[in-house]
């Protein structure tokens, strides 16, 4: 491979980098759920302020509670508990999402709780 060739394919790379660069600055900050669990997608449970994404993999579920407006710090949770376990939860003040939170749940049913503010929702028993 000659130089210019080697050049070119430099330059083809960076040009890449740079435009995809530029439209993760241009798109919303808002990130998704599947930006925090792995797995497939099972459930999306909205409510007035939010949502939780439920996502399922190999026996374990994730879930995430993102807001619906982003407004400074606000309470936030979200809390997933297999059926004859403890839930797992994630509380506190955030500006964006609470969570991921993790079980094992093999194939228990799950019960999901997430909240934003005023706003919140629980799902009762899930994914059975």
């Amino acid at each position: 491979m000659d130089s210019g060739a080697i050049r070119r394919g430099l330059a083809l790379g960076l040009t890449v980098l740079t435009a995809s660069g530029l439209i993760a600055l241009a798109s919303p900050g808002h990130a998704q759920a599947a930006d925090f669990c792995s797995g497939r997608k099972v459930r999306t449970l909205s409510f007035s302020t939010g949502s939780v994404g439920i996502y399922r993999n190999d026996g374990y579920v994730c879930a995430v509670t993102v807001a619906t407006r982003v407004s400074g710090r606000q309470a936030m949770s979200v809390s997933v508990q297999a059926r004859g376990s403890r839930p797992v939860a994630d509380v506190g003040r955030y500006t964006h999402h609470a969570g991921p939170v993790v079980v094992h749940a093999g194939h228990r049913c799950v019960w999901v709780r997430g909240s934003v503010g005023p706003g919140s929702v629980s799902s009762g028993w899930i994914l059975c």
